[in-house]
């Protein structure tokens, strides 16, 4: 009932520990808090807040139009729902290095077990678009020195995403990551892999997680568990799957009642009433009404008892 039994120190010491080589950690990504219940109720091993799904959540392209507030807010919304731990996009960290540093603390008070902060320019573009400009190596480690030095909770993860495979190739992207480790990353997540080949060289060179984006539509084909863990991937994550597949249903019953002047095609497609009753417990929350107000609130006589009043 209401929010996450698990505090966020202890979700990310859970995170922590489940991400090891091969692990292959599962995040779909939830675009709201009723979804991340719907995760944790299909038992995955943790959620993923894509900064591209809270960017179209509100109608905006994924071109870094966010603030720190709204992803900050909505993200902890999110995490709050769920006793999985919750990792967000922080993009590039939404300014400079003191910006960086204040990114990380916001995240932490709001509950997230961690982040990623990748070295693309601001404004940044989406991981898998043509077109994306990567910053300099000193000016991305500076950004991950200043994360890593702001958190407050050692456990809270700090993880390095490089767009730079897509610009100066795989190569590139290696060393990139290396550097990234040695300025105090926990993690890497090496951005719009073309294979399983290239994920395996990343993973083996460097000594921290890695994580595999499983994105529709993107550069990556979309592996499956077993051929990324089998490349030493600790974390998998589907960013925008539920939110894409919500809203082509949400266009389909629309369509619906467009043409055909009712939504009854669509209607054994949808969450029934009782299975939506029970994603958000009604139950408990009537448990909890009829344990607390279990009383009757007599009715007083103004007149005779405004004596004791």
């Amino acid at each position: 009932m209401l929010y996450s039994t698990k505090t966020p120190a202890a979700k990310r010491q859970a995170l922590r520990e489940m991400l090891t080589p091969g692990a292959a950690r599962q995040f779909p990504g939830a675009f709201n808090p009723l979804s991340a219940k719907l995760i944790s109720e299909k038992q995955f091993d943790g959620i993923y807040i894509s900064g591209a799904v809270l960017a179209n959540d509100l109608g905006l392209p994924d071109i870094g139009l966010t603030s720190l507030t709204e992803v900050a807010t909505r993200a902890g919304q999110i995490a709050r729902m769920s006793d999985l731990p919750a990792i967000v996009d922080a993009d590039t960290g939404f300014g400079e290095p003191m910006n960086v540093a204040r990114t990380i603390q916001d995240l932490e008070y709001a509950g997230l077990a961690g982040c990623h902060i990748e070295d693309q320019f601001n404004p940044k573009r989406c991981g898998h678009l043509d077109g994306k400009n990567v910053v300099d190596t000193d000016t991305m480690l500076k950004r991950i020195a200043a994360a890593a030095d702001a958190r407050i909770d050692e456990n809270f993860l700090i993880m390095a995403r490089t767009d730079i495979r897509a610009v100066e190739g795989l190569d590139a992207a290696i060393d990139r990551a290396k550097a990234m480790v040695d300025a105090g990353a926990d993690a890497i997540f090496p951005e719009a892999m073309k294979n399983v080949a290239e994920f395996e060289a990343v993973c083996n060179a460097v000594d921290v997680p890695v994580l595999a984006n499983m994105t529709e539509f993107g550069k990556s084909e979309l592996f499956n568990r077993q051929e990324l863990a089998d490349a030493g991937v600790a974390l998998i994550i589907y960013p925008v799957t539920l939110l894409r597949s919500a809203m082509g249903a949400a266009e389909r019953v629309l369509d619906a009642i467009s043409e055909d002047g009712t939504q009854q095609r669509e209607v054994d497609n949808m969450l029934t009433r009782s299975r939506l009753y029970e994603l958000v417990d009604y139950e408990a929350y009537n448990r909890f009404d009829t344990g607390i107000f279990n009383f009757q609130v007599p009715t007083l006589d103004i007149d005779s008892n405004s004596a004791n009043l």
